[in-house]
């Protein structure tokens, strides 16, 4: 509302015109609402407002329903319709805001929202109201808490606001300019300029913004540039007031005369379709206020300051009958505003009274409005009852006034003595993870009991509290299950802590002394890592593996050969399985057969990891038969062709884990059935007898072998289904034989535990009193421990506690296609000899190799780890020693232990699922030469797999074969990156933030430059990777990677597989190129590429001083080269010859590494200067780029 052209004559107003003011308060009125208001001792005196008697409300006729006083003598300066719940706002000119709720205008909330300015404009948002005054933007909810305070240049004068979405909202006044600002982050994002200063009036229409300025304009914006379309000269004085309905825009106003402004009652109305006026409409007041109140047909509300209000059809003629009269107390009405749903009016005055005019007597003030939240009423003089029975009863509930007198309650001092609750001892898991600063420890909230409580035993006999303390260390459940038999430390599930630089400061040397690789266990479905574990330490199959190399996208056995070849690689860094749990992702048999977790159910264990890694072990085998069983080799992967594992119709997994057997079906009617198969491993069958009778796993494993079943079976001999015999005769023993132990149930828990406590018994019964109890040997002398040829040892009671499992079972095929199986001990082979087994025909001596256990931890969900017998030629390559040892891998945990622990299962928590036996000098059976399958041809060019690239889109020119690399070569790289799942974090109570899982990321795409020869700095790799699953967010800011560019249906760019650019990598990796880039740890990391470090050149390590922040490349490169890249996007090309030329500008300032306290002081004064600038680079303003450059534009033009 513009106040400057205001008739003067106004404030002169008749005595006729408004009611004598009465001494009394109108009956009307709650005096109620009136409360707590503050009276000005100058202004007029609260008896002397009085309020217009309320008329008769007819249905359909604006009439007066309410009035209330929003605060006295102080001018309403603005009202408005709460837009989500049933309130009305109204500011004052004293910077106060009042909301009403109802029809009734019931007093809601009060409070100052300015200690000076008026209150402008107000508009209702979901959360909160948004109020404009002078120079400050204020978000604030409806209770008066401040959500926000947005303080604009004081020069500003703004009058007037619109919200353009949820998020986005532009600010006006007399100023030049309009301002947007994002609610979401607080933020001035954009400053448009304003032609015809003084924008006092917005609306929006889904065609255009509509701006009424001072000078009498209204100028029609783009909703996009925000650019005039159109401007309509509506008055030669002033605008007042104008509205938009459909097509019509209405506007009132002042003409200039020649004593001045004038108000003008003709309303000026313009047809939006033809942008021009039509017959203007004269109506019979001043009009100061005016919208359209659209029901059957489009009305305008056309109102004076004096309180005569005309209702009239914009295109049609003004009736004086139409016109009717607010009571206002005060001499002028400052303000208007109409609900929502067209119902309810409201008028503020001079005098702060309201006044609210309804159509019907109980009306809405929008459609759906959602329900209002009320304060809880007060609970005062209501004192709950005590019951003095219950010893925790807090007295605290009656207040008591403090005296230092003596009360009559209490007790003589002789009778009586000090005897505080003892504390109880504080969480044993709480001191272990407790990390002091000075004098103050933090750790942890181990869940074991509610937030800030702590339960108390009055009673000091209470057993449970006195064994509290005798609890022993563990993440299982203490006071609510002690029965629980207690999980090791090292068995339970590692997390890893990620803190702001992810995971460059976690220390995984703690978890793993070993130069072993681990896994990472925050992939999804990364329960399978101990499986991984295993397959790697079987020598045969971790070469057989990587000998492997199929044209298949997604075949399991090439990644799983890419993540073995990691584990050689590695020196005791973790790697993780990325690629290969990809592929596993996009086999439809796996998530058939149920492998697929969510992340939800992963995270809380909710499916059982005993059952899933046994249907995983049997997938994974025959997942691999079939895919080695590939003899179609393309041209580009032509070295695999060469191993000389393959056969035809058979697999090298097939030789290694196969058993030949022959399934006999006996009918009752003599006929006989026999078909041959193969199995890839077995499931154990236990015994149905609880009598306690002794059985050797050896019996167990013979009866799950040579099974005997009675069942129904199709009989060609009676042509109907009768009662059969079927039996289960060996062929052929496999190399490695692999059991699922299937303890699904408390049946077979029971049994393994039964087992164990015979074999104890008739263990401690066979060696008499030459058991110790202490262990004999510490873990330092497994040499002797494990060595058959070592001294026989008596083993100690904790070494055959719950230990049910031999060490070596014994095999022969007897002639009759019989199989006998025994155990097989130490003492055994000194009996018989070492070569006793292989020089008997069909006699195998099988060595156990590996365990997968299931750990029961109600607190984490479980998880599976395995132990492992690593082999004296991992020793050899990785150590440089020879000699075997027990392993326990628990993802990233790696530990040696006893041999013993491997074969001891406490049921209470730990539960055997897969067993690993190997023929004894089973190496000896197989050639074990790795011939890398990965040849030069696969540097050369390829088809993209977009349909629509084009050759003018090519970015990049592949290697001729006289550039090849060779060792040493430098290539630049770079990556680009893309979201498939977000962060998962959590706020502490302290405000810092808590990563519990960073987010899954997968490459994009891939670039390498040629790092010398004439094409230096030419990329000879540009690969985009498309990718099958769903990308949560392209990082299009920092990756330059735009949706549509990973689609091979609609992208341009020369698009190809993960498969395809990863065996690019591998082969410049194991050629011996040495790559040059900026962070290209994080790269290789999610690459899934583990690259030895002296092939690694990385510039934001060479340009960086101990204990100092890092660098980015772009600050770099305009500190050093003088370029400015990255200016809206990163691209890899630029990047990558970027990294490049800082290395060729590393080596001039070091003078090739020779002169490093030269090159100390190059980096001081860059950190300096970093410093003063804040790190940020100056706004360019012509962009210069290396794409810009001449060699780029010679890409451009092959």
């Amino acid at each position: 509302m513009n106040f400057e052209g205001l008739d003067p004559g106004l404030a002169e107003y008749a005595p006729a015109m408004h009611s004598a003011l009465d001494p009394v308060l109108d009956a009307h009125l709650n005096p109620s609402l009136l409360q707590n208001v503050e009276l000005d001792p100058e202004g007029v005196a609260l008896e002397a407002l009085p309020v217009q008697e309320s008329v008769h409300i007819m249905e359909g006729v604006y009439s007066e329903l309410h009035s209330v006083v929003a605060e006295v003598g102080v001018p309403v300066s603005v009202s408005h319709f709460d837009l989500h719940e049933e309130m009305l706002w109204v500011g004052s000119h004293g910077g106060h805001a009042t909301s009403f709720f109802g029809p009734a205008l019931e007093r809601y909330s009060s409070f100052q929202v300015n200690g000076s300015d008026d209150i402008r404009q107000i508009q209702s948002l979901e959360n909160g109201i948004l109020f404009l005054t002078k120079n400050n933007l204020k978000y604030m909810a409806r209770g008066g808490l401040i959500i926000f305070d947005y303080l604009l240049d004081e020069n500003e004068d703004m009058h007037s606001l619109l919200l353009t979405d949820s998020s986005t909202l532009l600010v006006g006044g007399l100023q030049n300019h309009i301002i947007e600002i994002d609610l979401n982050t607080v933020q001035e994002t954009q400053k448009y300029a304003v032609e015809t200063p003084g924008v006092t009036i917005m609306r929006q229409t889904n065609r255009f913004f509509f701006c009424g300025h001072t000078s009498g304009k209204v100028s029609l914006r783009d909703l996009r540039t925000f650019k005039v379309e159109h401007e309509f000269d509506a008055f030669s004085g002033s605008l007042s007031d104008f509205d938009v309905h459909g097509n019509l825009l209405a506007a009132c106003g002042f003409s200039s005369r020649l004593t001045g402004l004038a108000c003008d009652r003709f309303l000026k109305v313009y047809d939006l379709r033809m942008m021009r006026a039509i017959t203007p409409l004269q109506v019979h007041v001043d009009p100061a206020f005016l919208r359209f109140i659209p029901t059957y047909t489009s009305r305008l509300a056309i109102i004076s300051q004096s309180g005569q209000c005309q209702f009239c059809e914009p295109t049609g003629l003004a009736n004086p009958a139409d016109i009717f009269h607010v009571n206002p107390v005060g001499p002028l009405l400052m303000t208007f505003d109409v609900s929502a749903s067209k119902q309810a009016l409201a008028f503020g005055d001079s005098e702060g009274c309201v006044h609210l005019w309804t159509d019907s007597p109980e009306p809405s003030f929008n459609p759906y409005s959602r329900e209002t939240e009320f304060a809880l009423p007060c609970l005062v003089d209501s004192l709950p009852p005590l019951d003095w029975s219950q010893d925790l009863l807090p007295l605290s509930l009656i207040p008591v006034p403090l005296t230092t007198d003596t009360l009559l309650s209490d007790w003589p001092a002789a009778n009586s003595a000090p005897a505080p609750r003892r504390a109880p001892p504080v969480d044993a898991e709480i001191l272990r993870t407790m990390k002091k600063v000075g004098f103050i420890g933090y750790a942890p909230n181990p869940r074991t009991r509610l937030r800030n409580q702590i339960p108390y035993r009055l009673k000091e006999s209470d057993s449970e509290f006195d064994s509290f303390s005798q609890v022993t260390e563990s993440p299982v459940g203490r006071e609510e299950e002690p029965h629980l038999h207690m999980v090791s430390k090292k068995y339970r599930k590692v997390t890893i802590k990620y803190s702001k630089l992810g995971l460059e400061d976690f220390d995984f040397k703690h978890y793993n002394k070993t130069l072993f690789a681990g896994l990472e266990p925050h992939i999804p479905n990364a329960y399978c890592n101990c499986m991984i574990q295993v397959l790697y330490f079987l020598e045969p199959v971790r070469c057989l593996i990587q000998n492997h190399l199929c044209q298949k996208e997604f075949c399991l056995a090439c990644e799983l050969g890419f993540l073995f070849h990691m584990l050689d690689l590695s020196r005791g860094d973790p790697c993780q399985g990325n690629n290969f749990l990809r592929a596993f992702r996009t086999i439809p048999e796996a998530s058939a057969l149920g492998l697929i977790l969510a992340d939800s159910d992963e995270a809380s264990g909710k499916g059982n990891l005993a059952r899933l890694i046994q249907r995983w072990n049997r997938f994974i085998l025959t997942q691999l038969h079939q895919d080695m069983q590939e003899l179609e080799i393309p041209q580009a992967y032509r070295g695999a062709g060469g191993s000389s594992f393959c056969s035809s119709g058979d697999s090298v997994i097939g030789q290694l884990f196969s058993c030949e057997m022959e399934n006999c079906s006996l009918c009752r009617c003599g006929s006989e059935t026999v078909r041959a198969s193969s199995t890839l491993l077995f499931t154990l069958s236990y015994p149905d007898d609880k009598t306690g009778k002794n059985y050797d796993f050896a019996q167990v494993l013979k009866r799950s072998i040579c099974l005997d079943q009675n069942t129904q079976a199709w009989c060609d001999t009676c042509e109907k289904y009768q009662p059969t015999i079927q039996t289960r005769n060996i062929r052929h023993l496999p190399d490695i034989l692999v059991i699922n132990c299937e303890v699904n149930s408390s049946k077979e828990a029971d049994f393994w535990r039964m087992q164990a406590e015979v074999a104890f018994k008739m263990a401690v019964k066979k060696h008499g009193g030459e058991i110790s109890k202490n262990k004999e040997f510490a873990l330092a002398d497994w040499k002797e421990l494990g060595s058959p040829e070592g001294v026989l040892v008596c083993p100690s009671i904790e070494e055959l506690k719950n230990v049910w499992l031999p060490f070596s079972i014994r095999m022969k095929m007897t002639k009759n296609k019989g199989l006998d199986v025994c155990n097989w001990t130490d003492g055994d082979e000194m009996q018989w000899g070492p070569a006793r087994a292989e020089e008997e025909h069909g006699v195998y001596v099988y060595d156990l190799m590996a365990t997968v256990v299931h750990i029961l931890d109600s607190r984490t969900g479980g998880s599976l780890v395995a132990h492992i017998k690593v082999g004296e030629t991992y020793h050899q390559r990785k150590e440089g020693v020879t000699h075997q040892q027990w392993y326990l891998f628990n993802d990233f945990l790696i530990e040696p232990i006893d041999k013993h622990e491997a074969v001891q299962f406490d049921m209470n928590w730990k539960v055997p699922a897969i067993l690993y036996y190997v023929k004894r000098n089973l190496n000896s059976r197989y050639n074990l030469n790795i011939k890398n399958p990965i040849e030069a041809s696969v540097l050369l060019a390829e088809a993209s797999l977009a349909r629509k690239q084009r050759k003018t889109h090519t970015t990049f020119i592949p290697l001729m074969l006289n550039e090849m690399p060779q060792i040493g070569d430098l290539v630049g790289l770079d990556a680009e990156f893309v979201t498939l799942n977000e962060e998962e974090a959590e706020l502490r109570s302290d405000g810092t933030k808590s990563t519990i899982k960073p987010s899954q990321m997968s490459v994009a795409r891939i670039t390498c430059v040629r790092g010398q020869g004439p094409n230096e700095g030419i990329p000879f790799i540009d690969d985009y990777i498309s990718t099958q699953e769903q990308v949560v967010d392209y990082l299009t800011q920092y990756s330059g990677i735009k949706p549509g560019d990973l689609d091979a249906k609609i992208s341009s760019k020369h698009l190809t597989t993960l498969k395809s650019t990863y065996l690019k990598l591998r082969f410049l990796i194991d050629i011996g190129v040495k790559f040059v880039g900026h962070g290209l740890q994080k790269d290789f990391r999610v690459i899934n590429l583990m690259v030895p470090k002296d092939q690694v050149l990385d510039t934001v390590y060479l340009f960086h001083m101990p204990r100092k922040r890092m660098i980015s490349l772009r600050f770099l490169a305009w500190y050093f080269l003088d370029l400015k890249i990255q200016g809206e996007t990163h691209d890899s090309i630029e990047d990558a010859r970027t990294a490049l030329q800082l290395y060729r500008k590393y080596l001039e300032l070091s003078k090739n590494g020779t002169e490093p306290e030269s090159f100390h002081k190059v980096l001081k004064g860059l950190y300096e200067k970093g410093r003063k600038m804040d790190w940020k680079v100056p706004e360019p303003e012509g962009q210069t780029s290396p794409k810009n450059a001449a060699v780029f534009s010679s890409v451009l033009a092959l």
